[in-house]
């Protein structure tokens, strides 16, 4: 089999690859994850695998940084704007214990979810994790809102 026909959602980096493929440290690539920037494949012994999409959205992360000079904080703002209660179609009620729905500072893949719909969600694999993990993407939900409530 050749590299082309692998998914790119299949985790097959590993975390040294990775950082390699990406010119940036392992202890970058950890310190992205624990500031909730990404969701990491995890095998039943804690090694982080990367796929190609998750190679494309640290990508993404990096341009943010390097090109347009946006902080680690700034880019948990933008993700923490993305309206996730609205893909996800939530209720009043999970709205009024959501983390994710009262909060601007993180992501709502960042979050535990106790007692909502997301409670059993697994994020890595979530429509809104998914969705939204370059900047264009965000922007056209925004503007979707947007001509929507006009």
């Amino acid at each position: 089999m050749t590299h082309t026909n692998i998914s790119q959602d299949e985790p097959i980096y590993s975390i040294g690859t990775a950082a390699r493929l990406l010119h940036i440290s392992v202890h970058t690539l950890r310190m992205y994850e624990r500031e909730g920037l990404f969701i990491p494949y995890k095998k039943d012994s804690n090694q982080r695998l990367f796929s190609k999409k998750d190679i494309e959205r640290i990508e993404c992360i990096r341009r943010a940084i390097n090109e347009s000079k946006i902080s680690i904080n700034g880019i948990k703002t933008i993700y923490s704007l993305i309206p996730c209660w609205d893909v996800i179609e939530c209720s009043t009620e999970d709205r009024k214990v959501c983390k994710a729905y009262n909060g601007h500072t993180n992501a709502c893949w960042s979050y535990k979810h106790p007692k909502t719909i997301c409670e059993n969600r697994e994020c890595r694999t979530c429509e809104v994790y998914n969705s939204f993990g370059d900047c264009s993407s965000i922007k056209e939900k925004i503007k979707e809102i947007t001509t929507t409530n006009i």
